[in-house]
């Protein structure tokens, strides 16, 4: 929009001009402005549509998916934004920002036209970063969902406790509907807010808990109450998202049954545990970005590799300059499971990508598993023609997303499971 425009090229001169440390000072101040600025030339869209805000560490991007099927499969419109991609009712398109949670202007703008269209629900993907640059004022929040917690964006924030706070916001300022994962350590830290509603999920308590869970590699079976459920995408993880969804569905009426074949209908989650292929040898695309995740993932499909079939692993450390405790400890999860691992570029923004992937290497006892290759292509090709009968590949870090973050602030179109599909073909 033009008005959007011409204001973004303002604020940037306005930075240009002003010293970094009185920036650096005012720029709480300077959020806040911009985040009620684009809600007042929106018209303040989100105070007429329920919106529902998902937060923790894992799985936000899938359960905000999971949730606007199960929405849509009760007659609800529904648009949402995440990692996986931006959605207006049966129109659907990429996120290629590299923010999972968009700028203010671009927020606004985004509810603006959702509601235009009709939408009376829209589920938000929101982060600690987008907190914490305070994008989600302006919004009227109906709903916060809480998945899990685990350390994360230290840097950024400055501690753990400060991240946790960042998290908490989104509960502090939600005051209808609170969903709550009550399994995860840090439940109690979002369940003792103030809210009209409450409902808590889990696998062990909670008002929403599964029970006779069944779990393989690509597909997962419970019980919630009398309703059984098949779930195409496998693992104890998904497990809770679906839990998550249901338990939002619950609060906007849509019962189990209803909810039922809209979760079973879904195949896989793109870019979450996502066979590429099956046969001759798996190959797994995955977004796991935390070395949890990392480690349920390999753990995983560990445990599927029949005999003496190897796991190879291609990953490197996304996000240059930030959460660099992260990259040893990716080093030494990929050594205890993999069998062979390629090191690779992984969104080294301005960071030199040697220097990260030395420092994934520093948690790699057995050296003599490292491969590094630089072209992310080559290392997935290299990957490939290495499998056998009944290998795995499995590829990390980018998941579903659609570019690729170097020097100079450019972004290459880039698509994990494309090269994969490419270079099966060679």
């Amino acid at each position: 929009m033009l008005q959007e425009t011409i204001f973004d090229k303002i604020l940037y001169y306005i930075r240009k001009l002003i010293p970094k440390s009185v920036f650096a000072f005012f720029q709480p101040h300077y959020h806040t402005l911009l985040s009620h600025t684009g809600a007042i030339i929106y018209g303040f869209p989100s105070k007429s549509m329920k919106v529902i805000g998902v937060t923790g560490t894992k799985g936000k991007s899938t359960t905000v998916y999971l949730i606007s099927k199960v929405l849509e499969a009760g007659g609800h419109q529904v648009a949402a934004i995440g990692s996986l991609g931006y959605k207006i009712k049966d129109k659907e398109w990429p996120n290629t920002l590299k923010m999972t949670m968009p700028g203010r202007f671009r927020l606004q703008k985004f509810l603006s036209k959702a509601k235009k269209a009709g939408c009376t629900h829209v589920v938000l993907e929101v982060t600690s970063e987008g907190i914490r640059q305070k994008r989600h004022l302006g919004i009227d929040f109906d709903c916060a969902v809480f998945t899990n917690l685990h350390k994360e964006h230290i840097e950024a924030h400055g501690s753990f406790e400060n991240y946790l706070k960042a998290k908490q916001e989104l509960f502090k300022r939600t005051s209808n509907i609170h969903v709550i994962n009550v399994d995860d350590p840090h439940a109690e830290s979002f369940g003792n807010f103030l809210a009209h509603k409450k409902i808590f999920y889990g696998l062990e308590r909670g008002e929403m808990r599964a029970i006779n869970i069944k779990l393989s590699l690509d597909v997962s079976f419970f019980d919630l109450y009398s309703t059984s459920f098949t779930l195409h995408f496998g693992g104890k993880f998904n497990i809770y998202n679906a839990l998550a969804a249901l338990s939002v569905g619950a609060m906007y009426g849509v019962d189990l049954p209803t909810a039922q074949p809209a979760l079973e209908s879904i195949n896989n989650i793109p870019g979450r545990m996502e066979f590429v292929q099956k046969k001759p040898f798996s190959v797994v695309v995955d977004y796991a970005h935390t070395p949890d995740s990392l480690e349920a993932a390999y753990g995983a499909l560990s445990r599927e590799l029949p005999g003496e079939k190897k796991l190879i692993c291609v990953l490197g450390a996304a996000g240059g300059g930030r959460d660099t405790w992260k990259r040893p400890e990716f080093g030494r999860i990929a050594d205890q499971y993999c069998r062979e691992i390629i090191l690779t570029n992984e969104d080294p923004y301005e960071e030199d990508p040697e220097k990260i992937l030395n420092e994934v290497a520093k948690g790699i006892k057995n050296l003599s598993k490292i491969r590094y290759i630089m072209d992310r292509e080559q290392a997935i090709g290299a990957a490939i023609r290495r499998a056998q009968d009944g290998d795995i590949v499995v590829i990390t870090g980018k998941g579903s997303e659609t570019t690729l973050a170097v020097a100079g602030g450019k972004k290459i179109p880039w698509s994990d499971r494309r090269v994969v599909l490419d270079a099966l073909k060679k």
